[in-house]
């Protein structure tokens, strides 16, 4: 089948695009034929580019202001939409024509309002050509504080998603099935983060060995590492407080008297820089070392050509220790890379970790609100003992691999393809 990939980007390490391309591993593995369509794509994918279907247009964050506000010239700003709404229709159905699509699945662009225009375009198209359309919701409006307020929120929440009879939705955590059943009436599939734990790595190669040195870390130090973008909701300020706690005096002899330092592996994303004003000043008092790898080096998530960059994956292999107290995660995709690079990890109880990880039986050092005497303990004890480590991170590996791997979602793939067309 010929299947056409839409979002807003298909590019970098963000968890929709990661996502993506695990999607596209499996679907391919089934025969299917692949292309995509977003305002920024990865080198080497097939399918069409539109700069406009992009959150960071220029035109399109000019709107998005007007939308998520008390009051604005409505008839202004829906005379920008309609024509904004048009031309992404018209570019969307070219993609549909050039490639002789049969089935869409979009990500995530009819789930959270990053580009209204192009949500409506694509249920526009979707309802007129009753097009087969797999909606894989990643994160919805109403966990977001800054789409609370809108002059239009009661089409938007018509619009994320929409409940049109040829779309099949998928949502990637048992909350969010609850959540939409209960706000639209709307039924959808289970199908969790997931990653490749068939394929083995082998670990530090010449590449990767290169990574300590560029962002200033010894050989001899310890590196926790931060594997998130620099935004509120990822509590970065509790991995900062961690690593002062470790670094204290009482505390050094347990960790060998080696220096502990933090590194925050992806840049601030697309929710200002205040925040992370806020974690350099946090730092800078507690007197952490705050290393910001995605300025010194730029991490993708697919080996690099140029020498001197780095993928994400070099930061997992240099790393002795993950730091992930995320308040809110639609699933956890951090939490799965470090189960499979083998690293223990400290990871708040957020409400997806207590309904659908938790109570699988990981080996975990978990928190709730802020890091106790508890806690730490556990953590010195994990860093200093190799055989404690060792079983926690192979049991963490294996179980992973029985919930989360290609091969646990194979079948539900098939059932969800089948369902677009029953």
């Amino acid at each position: 089948m010929r299947i056409g990939i839409i979002s807003t980007r298909i590019c970098g390490s963000d968890g929709v695009s990661l996502e993506i391309r695990k999607w596209a591993a499996i679907l391919r593995r089934q025969g299917h034929e692949l292309y995509y369509c977003a305002g920024e794509l990865d080198p080497g994918l097939e399918g069409k580019l539109v700069p406009r279907m992009h959150f960071l247009d220029a035109q399109i964050e000019a709107l998005q202001r007007q939308i998520f506000c008390a009051e604005c010239d409505e008839r202004a700003v829906r005379a920008a939409m309609e024509e904004l709404r048009g031309g992404l229709r018209a570019a969307l159905q070219d993609f549909l024509d050039q490639y002789h699509i049969q089935l869409i699945i979009v990500e995530n662009a009819l789930a959270i309002p990053m580009n209204v225009p192009l949500a409506l375009a694509l249920r526009d198209l979707i309802a007129e050509k009753r097009l087969p359309t797999i909606a894989h919701h990643h994160d919805f409006m109403w966990e977001r504080e800054r789409f609370a307020v809108s002059w239009m929120k009661a089409e938007l929440e018509a619009l994320f998603p929409p409940n049109l009879e040829p779309i099949t939705h998928v949502v990637i955590n048992s909350l969010a099935r609850d959540q939409l059943r209960a706000r639209a009436g709307i039924e959808a599939m289970i199908i969790p983060n997931i990653f490749d734990f068939t394929h083995f790595h082998y670990g530090l190669d010449r590449e990767a060995l290169g990574f300590r040195k560029a962002v200033g870390i010894g050989e001899q130090d310890w590196l926790v590492l931060q594997p998130t973008r620099i935004i509120p909701r990822k509590g970065i300020e509790d991995a900062i407080e961690l690593v002062r706690q470790l670094r204290a005096p009482v505390n050094r002899g347990h960790l060998f008297d080696r220096d502990v330092k933090l590194v925050l592996s992806h840049p601030s994303g697309d929710e200002g820089q205040e925040y992370f004003r806020k974690l350099k000043q946090q730092a800078h008092a507690g007197g952490v070392p705050l290393i910001y790898a995605a300025k010194k080096v730029a991490i993708s998530e697919r080996r690099p050509k140029q020498p001197g960059k780095f993928r994400l994956w070099d930061a997992y292999l240099n790393a002795d220790f993950v730091t992930y107290p995320s308040r809110i995660e639609g699933f956890g995709n951090a939490f799965l890379e470090a189960v499979y690079y083998r690293l223990p990890l400290l990871i708040r109880r957020y409400p997806v970790f207590i309904s659908d990880i938790e109570p699988l039986g990981f080996d975990l050092i978990s928190f709730d609100e802020e890091i106790t005497p508890a806690v730490l303990g556990q953590v010195l004890a994990v860093m200093a003992d190799p055989i404690r480590r060792r079983r926690m991170t192979e049991w963490n590996f294996n179980l992973a691999k029985d919930h989360f791997s290609y091969q646990a979602v194979t079948e539900k793939f098939k059932e969800m393809i089948e369902r677009c067309f029953s």
